[in-house]
């Protein structure tokens, strides 16, 4: 993941060095020519050709390296930031023990075959068709077990 936010920011940085590089050069050649030159009419040419466009290109380099370094730090931020919206809550902060139970209808159902019972809203059994009023004598005689999501009370009507 690392390699591919870099990439994005590459070229920059690479304009960026090669401006630097570039400049640098210039420079140096402008020097080089202004340094064999006695008079200041003979090394007028080369400050104009080279000294001045390598002075702006070294500019236009450090210019273009900062935008990149803040355009990667940026991207981290941007990352982190989503990183931290899309978090999931942890089971500890989910059930605690003062937490309410997610259903809370008083009706009672069950799924035939099931081994528990549920309240009408809990999510196990809410929109399911084969879903069944809880029979009673299945309860009495423990074959069904309350459900630990609803957590349905115990009598039945």
């Amino acid at each position: 993941m690392r390699t591919a936010r870099l990439r994005t920011v590459h070229p920059v940085l690479w304009a960026g060095w090669a401006a630097l590089a570039a400049g640098a050069v210039l420079c140096v050649i402008g020097w080089y020519g202004i340094s064999g030159e006695r008079y200041a009419e003979r090394q007028l040419p080369y400050l104009a050709s080279c000294t001045v466009p390598g002075a702006a290109l070294i500019i236009a380099g450090a210019v273009l390296l900062a935008h990149g370094r803040t355009t990667i730090a940026a991207l981290r931020v941007e990352e982190l930031y989503g990183l931290l919206v899309a978090t999931e809550p942890t089971d500890t902060e989910v059930s605690g023990p003062a937490t309410a139970p997610l259903a809370v209808s008083a009706d009672l159902l069950m799924v035939p075959g099931g081994t528990l019972w549920h309240r009408a809203d809990c999510p196990l059994v809410s929109g399911k068709v084969e879903a069944v009023p809880v029979d009673t004598k299945l309860v009495a005689s423990g074959e069904l077990g309350p459900c630990p999501i609803c957590e349905p009370a115990e009598e039945t009507d």
